[in-house]
């Protein structure tokens, strides 16, 4: 039996990704393929399909920020992750508040405690999506404590539970 890879790498961290076209038109769409990939410099990178319109944006700008949500954003979330940016404005569809960024085009989310702005450093193929790594370029944190929105798989979702501490 073969089973979806989100079935069996889980519980993922949840992210929502803006990004915008050449004229600055912001889009934002959540993603769980995301992972840091370095301390310093700092460095992030996601995976996603190369029909998503976040594809198209980055392929125009090469500049996104990674909004962390909260757990207590789901419904927003899950808004950014089931309607195509092409067909609807999710920052209005999801009640989100985009802010300018300091140092990229795309926008941030007021609404998330952390947003990294970041650079494209390397876009390649792999399969059905595209590995996205870029270089944080400016943080924003208002807070980390708070629970994380975590992906299983589909309509799935976990949150934090009881932290654990190596021996």
């Amino acid at each position: 039996m073969s089973y979806r890879i989100s079935r069996i790498l889980y519980p993922r961290l949840t992210v929502l990704i803006t990004t915008c076209d050449r004229s600055g038109k912001p889009d934002v769409a959540a993603f769980s393929f995301f992972m840091p990939v370095s301390f310093e410099p700092k460095h992030v990178a996601f995976a996603v399909a190369p029909q998503r319109l976040t594809f198209a944006n980055l392929r125009e700008v090469r500049e996104f920020v990674v909004n962390v949500p909260t757990a207590g954003t789901l419904s927003k979330v899950w808004a950014c992750g089931s309607v195509s940016g092409r067909q609807a404005d999710k920052f209005r569809l999801a009640s989100l508040t985009p802010i300018p960024s300091v140092k990229v085009k795309p926008p941030r989310i007021k609404e998330c405690p952390v947003q990294l702005e970041c650079t494209v450093e390397w876009m390649g193929e792999f399969g059905d999506h595209w590995l996205v790594a870029g270089k944080v370029v400016e943080e924003h944190v208002e807070r980390t404590d708070f629970e994380p929105l975590l992906h299983y798989t589909g309509k799935s979702f976990f949150k934090v539970g009881e932290k654990l501490e190596a021996a």
